[in-house]
């Protein structure tokens, strides 16, 4: 279309130039296109039809005017392209009568407003050089802006601190304005010529204005896709400190165009403490701030840091209120196990779970210190070189996220305190202060015996569940299988709930004997017997203390949390799973979709034709030519050319998707979780944005330079 365009503009100066220079350098005037060739559907700019090309030339006029001979050389045209470019002229006439009366009867009831409100755009006033040129300077602001977000440089420069008194040193954003205009920008140039080098040239309230609508015009492009595509999911990620205060990560999960399942970041919620607050202001900022119509939500999940989880659900539970169909389900990027550990309501379990973190990130902070930890393991485990390996193996991993976490910490437990007393007591100057400072403090927590009866009894009542919480990370059949397997943990842990006595008595014999390998006393916990202040009870042990506080809540909790993000409309969905051909053929294509699926019906474009369609499909499969194999994920069964043709199992397939709980199978398109997680580890605390975050994060989204400055100029006149 750009080879078009400079043909019937006649620039042959310009044919040597790519469609990207073309784009990016050079401009024509709307005056060139045909009226018909103009879409007025935006109130902020002049949009052309994608099949639009400038026919409106005047060629004889520079003939007459001498200054303007040397500006434009004029192609001179053989009689071949002559006629050429007369059919050209003709068949796009005729395009635009077509789309002309299209357009005609479409606005036929409002024909005399829309006619008015067209004249008036038609005789909208040109700009004056003073607006243009202001213009130009704010899309030179805007271009800074969305060059600092891209590559996450903060806005502030040094700080005062650093400065001694009398000294002015620019922020970031005044630095690269400043590079700007000495590297040629006369906009910028005869703005600022004037103006002391001293002052700001830009406010920080301005910058912050305009990073607002930075961060909402490259977030409309996202939530344009998610409208277009109708259904979404809602996920949010653990709650980050955004400058001092929290933030929640909120992702949205939906299939685009080309039928792929993306989970793109879309910005930050501010926190609430009060779930009831938290919940009001998380469904305005989705429906009213960022226009997503939560009819069409089905599903909402969070991954959630320990003592956030109880706030999280009641979330959850308001909006699965008002949208019955937004299903509550566990995030596929989470283990089960880590997050009914996240969830669990005590105390003991929430401070265990952060002194792993801190054990992993401080291992991880030092090659050195892993060398020390590998050279323990090989001490420890002599005996068993298989053992000691895998142990090895699993420590350069993040092993905190592991459906067997806790497993793997009892199995490590004794090496990590053996080398972190051996670092924190060694006299050489091998070691800095702060590890071998940290090294002192973390010995300390694992060594308590609250830390290490609460990890054994975490890792046996989970054992119950990791695998199913496994398989619900695995393929597509290992989904749909788990879903039939819930039953039975349930009945597992209700016996378990049912001999608790005799269940925790073998628990807390392997916390004693794993004590008494660390020369650890097994005592009650001093906060504990500090509480009581002389009205201590005799009777009360250690074994029955911890079967009170810590197994009995833990095991009423887990059977809770499962039965509530399983829920039967949950497990029905799992069941439709067996739509996808593989799953089927497991089953001998013998299924009955068509039960589970009554909570999509309204999703589904022909839900009198599901039953003959779901047949017709069986019937694909069953009977498929020996060479062709059947396809074993969701996005295959999205991708087949034939998909098409069976409308209602590509609506209930591209429902399924959107859960949470199924994993992204193809990677490119799940990266807005792993640039998040990016951006908060490179990023220091005080110099994180929300509204750079998102530039950064979404960096390859298409922006619209002239939309922000219209946008700005109508909002900030």
């Amino acid at each position: 279309r750009c080879q078009r365009w400079v043909e019937n503009c006649r620039r042959a100066d310009l044919e040597d130039k790519t469609p990207d220079q073309l784009n990016k350098h050079y401009r024509l005037c709307a005056k060139h296109f045909e009226t018909s060739m103009i879409c007025r559907s935006s109130p902020y700019r002049t949009v052309l039809r994608d099949n639009a090309v400038p026919t409106i030339f005047d060629l004889t006029s520079h003939l007459n005017n001498p200054h303007s001979r040397h500006r434009k050389r004029i192609k001179e045209l053989s009689e071949e392209e002559i006629r050429t470019l007369k059919q050209q002229k003709i068949d796009e006439a005729f395009e635009r009568k077509q789309a002309t009366q299209e357009l005609n009867e479409n606005n036929e009831q409002n024909t005399v407003s829309e006619e008015g409100g067209e004249e008036q755009e038609e005789k909208a006033i040109p700009l004056t050089l003073e607006e243009r040129e202001n213009k130009d300077y704010l899309k030179s602001l805007f271009e800074i802006l969305i060059l600092m977000g891209k590559q996450n440089i903060p806005l502030d420069g040094h700080s005062v601190d650093e400065l001694p008194e009398g000294v002015f040193a620019s922020d970031n954003f005044q630095a690269l304005l400043e590079y700007r205009i000495n590297g040629g920008d006369e906009v910028l140039r005869k703005r600022f010529e004037m103006t002391a080098v001293n002052l700001e040239y830009c406010s920080k309230t301005q910058q912050k204005q305009m990073l607002e609508i930075c961060e909402n015009c490259v977030r409309e492009e996202t939530l344009r896709e998610v409208r277009d595509s109708h259904f979404f999911s809602i996920v949010t990620d653990e709650v980050v400190d955004i400058a001092g205060e929290e933030h929640l990560p909120v992702l949205v999960r939906f299939v685009d165009d080309s039928h792929n399942l993306r989970e793109e970041f879309i910005g930050f919620l501010p926190y609430e403490a009060d779930p009831e607050i938290l919940a009001v202001k998380f469904h305005a900022t989705i429906t009213e701030k960022w226009g997503l119509n939560m009819e069409y939500c089905r599903g909402q999940a969070y991954i959630v840091s320990s003592g956030f989880a109880s706030k999280m659900k009641v979330v959850a539970t308001r909006l699965l209120e008002k949208y019955p169909q937004a299903v509550y389900t566990l995030c596929s990027s989470c283990a089960l196990n880590v997050w009914l550990a996240k969830s669990v309501p005590v105390v003991g379990v929430s401070i265990a779970l952060g002194t792993i973190e801190e054990v992993c990130c401080l291992f991880n902070q030092s090659p050195q210190l892993l060398v020390e930890l590998d050279n323990t393991i090989s001490a420890l485990f002599q005996d068993n070189d298989e053992k000691g390996n895998e142990l090895k193996k699993i420590c350069r991993s993040h092993w905190t996220g592991r459906h067997d976490t806790f497993e793997v910490l009892v199995d490590l437990l004794q090496a990590l305190v053996m080398c972190l007393d051996a670092v924190s007591s060694d006299l050489s100057v091998r070691w800095n202060n702060f590890i071998v400072g940290r090294a002192f403090v973390l010995s300390s927590a694992l060594t308590d015996f609250d830390f290490i009866v609460t990890i054994v009894i975490m890792k046996n009542v989970l054992s119950f569940t990791r695998a199913f919480g496994k398989n619900l990370q695995g393929q597509t059949s290992d989904v749909f299988f788990a879903a039939g397997s819930l039953t039975a943990v349930l009945h597992s842990l209700n016996e378990v709930m049912e001999n608790i006595e005799v269940y925790h008595e073998f628990w807390f014999e392997e916390a004693t004997n794993l004590a008494a390998k660390l020369d650890v006393q097994i005592r009650l916990p001093g906060k504990f017997r500090r509480a009581q202040q002389g009205n201590f009870d005799p009777d009360m042990t250690s074994e029955n203390y911890y079967k009170e506080i810590l197994s009995v809540p833990t095991v009423e909790h887990i059977i809770q949390e499962l039965k509530d993000i399983f829920s039967e409309q949950h497990l029905k969905a799992l069941k439709c799973l067996s739509l996808v051909p593989s799953v089927m053929g497991q089953l001998k294509f013998n299924t009955s979709e068509e039960h589970h699926a009554d909570m999509f019906k309204n999703d589904l474009p022909n839900p009198d034709t599901l039953s003959a369609e779901l047949h017709c499909w069986r019937i694909k499969w069953k009977h498929r030519g020996k060479d062709i194999e059947l396809p074993a994920t969701i996005y295959e069964a999205l991708h087949l050319p034939d998909i098409k043709f069976f409308p209602n199992v590509y609506a209930l397939l591209k429902v399924l998707c959107l859960l949470p709980l199924m994993k992204v199978e193809n990677e490119k398109y799940g990266i807005g979780r792993k640039r998040l997680k990016a951006y908060l580890k490179n990023t220091l605390t005080g110099q994180r944005s929300s509204n750079l975050a998102l530039l950064n994060i979404n960096f390859d989204i298409k922006h619209d330079l002239d939309l922000m400055v219209d946008t700005y100029i109508k909002l900030y006149p």
